[in-house]
């Protein structure tokens, strides 16, 4: 499903101690009418993702992009911040999935508005399938809205979809090499959140070496640590969004 998204391209600015000597790209990307085709698309992309900042911007939303690989926790976070006692953020939920309605059905259950984008074969969402979404939220409503995007750590790092900011969650039983192997992901992060640390005790997770990694690749990014089931962690994530809509303003 890569093959036409452009998300096999060279980053233009590769990451330190990302080796790319002897990268053989797909060989349908090897010539340079096809190479035309993704930049277009890209930049098109890019154009659309500009226009939904702006919905944004005029309703005075924060828009976050959460991304990760499936089963980090993306849908589970959302479902602690609509728990916690005092839900100070007004929030609505772009779900994107390849099918069914799952996640968009948990948010609603718990009486937040959802919006589910069912991909079909696209490993991501793009600014596209965002607008679609941007509209069936009321946005004069809501504080922040949340991307949920395709559980992937790879190609959503390739598509702006008008987000303000970037969330990356790594769950602690996905093991702590991901930084390293992903870099590109983890350099759109601006904020990493670590996530399920109630597992740390029964798995091999260097919690201090993901930290360091993640600051290797992008030295100013943001850190938190959480677990859905300690609430004080959860708010403390409410805590950073609520700082950045506030910096927004």
């Amino acid at each position: 499903m890569c093959e036409d998204c452009g998300c096999s391209l060279a980053p233009s600015k590769p990451a330190k101690r990302l080796v790319l000597d002897n990268l053989k790209l797909n060989p349908q990307l090897n010539d340079s009418k096809t190479l035309q085709v993704i930049h277009q698309i890209l930049d098109k992309n890019n154009q659309e993702a500009a226009h939904n900042r702006a919905h944004f911007d005029k309703a005075g939303v924060l828009a976050l992009n959460l991304m990760s690989s499936p089963g980090s926790g993306k849908t589970s976070l959302l479902e602690a911040i609509a728990d916690l006692p005092t839900r100070r953020l007004r929030f609505g939920v772009i779900e994107g999935d390849l099918e069914t309605n799952r996640d968009a059905e948990r948010i609603q259950a718990k009486g937040i508005v959802a919006h589910q984008i069912q991909t079909g074969t696209a490993c991501h969402l793009d600014a596209f399938m965002v607008h679609k979404g941007l509209h069936a939220m009321p946005l004069d409503q809501l504080d922040v809205c949340f991307i949920e995007n395709v559980g992937n750590l790879v190609c959503p790092a390739s598509y702006d979809v008008g987000s303000h900011l970037n969330v990356v969650l790594l769950s602690v039983p996905e093991g702590d090499d991901k930084v390293d192997k992903y870099p590109v992901m983890f350099q759109k992060a601006d904020l990493v959140l670590i996530t399920k640390l109630d597992l740390l005790a029964h798995f091999d997770f260097d919690l201090d070496a993901v930290k360091a990694a993640a600051r290797r690749v992008k030295p100013n990014v943001d850190i938190l640590t959480l677990s859905t089931r300690d609430a004080s962690s959860i708010e403390r994530v409410v805590e950073w969004i609520e700082f950045k809509r506030k910096m927004r303003h």
